[in-house]
């Protein structure tokens, strides 16, 4: 597949200022960053487009170079004294543009590849880990912290996560400690320098002379951990929260991976949650319906006393304002909905049956005089089989 033109990936134009094309390559990075698209290649492949381009866009003397003969002009190497377009890795792209990310990049949410930011050296990163937390309503609308035991990677305490026994390291032949290797290509155009991560130390710049017997040189060992995990209020079932750095050690002295928090949501007694608004169904007897009544509805705080108007229909909602599920960004809290039911015995007695029988006939109740719509216990009766 033919390479996309520079300025069309990062969308600016032939006479784009630097800090122009600066800017642009940032918003790409950041969009295509794989920390916040987990295992999209696609994402993966345009987040090193971008920084192809950038690196030929952003050297005056590159730049020129693509002008003037496009791709052809880069002859597969992209850069004077960088990487190779082509064959770039993780490690390539943050060491040589990871200061441009800012701090975008750094504690907002984003664990990074580059960790040292112009060492030149690989930085480890652990895995993640991921859970469920099983909620009832009350924790959800209170917030709550947990406390998760998990069976997770840790840092060797023998060899203080370095892998070695007694800190016995040697400098890497093949790089001579700096974690990266230099090739030279000839080409059309002279002499390419390209570098890449060390395939001896694996960009660590060291090798281990004497393995620590515990964890073999891994530099972990696995072990229970006790999280206290804080949910904020009005999470929903679905919801994925990340811990940062909770998740399993990285080997030796790396980052440490994050802890993802699947939410669950358990089914209360008596409401049922619908987005921010809890709702309660109410049930009410054709005389209380009637009449009215004074009763008492669940809340999360504790039962609170409504009054229910005489002549109530069935079907009418009622809010109290507050009484629901706080919003998770804070913008306010839902209500609580109090759905009218009233219930029609299916079985009567003698006397209630009377009683029924003799409302047939008052015209008090029927809502329509005219009754082309049926006497009021027909209606009911309809209304609820």
């Amino acid at each position: 597949m033919s390479k996309r033109d520079f300025y069309d990936v990062l969308e600016v134009s032939k006479g784009a200022a630097k800090d122009e094309i600066k800017k642009a390559y940032r918003k790409k990075a950041i969009q295509f960053h794989p920390d916040k698209n987990p295992g999209n290649k696609s994402a993966e492949d345009k987040f090193k487009e971008a920084a192809e381009a950038y690196e030929v866009l952003s050297d005056e003397n590159k730049k020129a170079r693509y002008d003037q003969f496009g791709h052809a002009g880069m002859s597969g190497a992209a850069s004077g004294g960088g990487f190779s377009g082509g064959g770039m890795s993780m490690d390539d792209i943050f060491s040589h543009f990871g200061d441009i990310f800012g701090s975008g990049f750094s504690g907002g949410g984003f664990s990074g590849f580059g960790g040292n930011r112009g060492g030149g050296r690989r930085v480890n990163k652990g895995s993640n880990l991921r859970v469920k937390v099983s909620l009832t309503i009350e924790e959800i609308v209170k917030g709550a912290t947990k406390k998760i035991k998990l069976n997770k990677y840790i840092s060797c305490e023998s060899c203080s996560g370095s892998g070695a026994k007694n800190n016995d390291f040697s400098n890497c032949n093949t790089c001579h400690g700096s974690g990266r290797v230099t090739r030279v290509q000839s080409t059309i155009l002279g002499q390419m320098q390209t570098q890449a991560t060390c395939p001896s130390c694996n960009g660590e710049g060291k090798i281990i002379k004497s393995k620590c017997a515990s964890c073999n040189g891994e530099g972990l060992v696995k072990s229970d951990d006790i999280v206290e995990i804080k949910i904020p209020a009005g999470v929903e079932e679905g919801m994925q929260l990340s811990v940062s750095q909770k998740g399993n050690a990285a080997r030796r002295g790396g980052v440490n991976g994050d802890l993802i928090v699947l939410i669950e949501e358990k089914p209360h007694k008596h409401l049922i949650r619908d987005e921010n608004n809890l709702i309660y169904e109410l049930y009410l007897s054709i005389a209380d319906a009637a009449l009215g009544i004074p009763v008492e509805v669940p809340t999360i705080e504790g039962k609170v006393k409504i009054k229910i108007e005489a002549g109530t229909q069935p079907g009418k909602v009622l809010r109290l304002r507050g009484k629901g599920v706080p919003d998770v960004n804070g913008y306010g809290r839902g209500d609580l909905l109090v759905y009218i039911n009233v219930w029609i015995p299916k079985v009567l007695s003698k006397e209630e049956r009377r009683m029924f029988e003799k409302l047939q006939t008052s015209e008090n109740i029927i809502p329509n005089p005219d009754k082309k719509s049926g006497s009021f216990f027909n209606r009911m009766r309809d209304m609820f089989n």
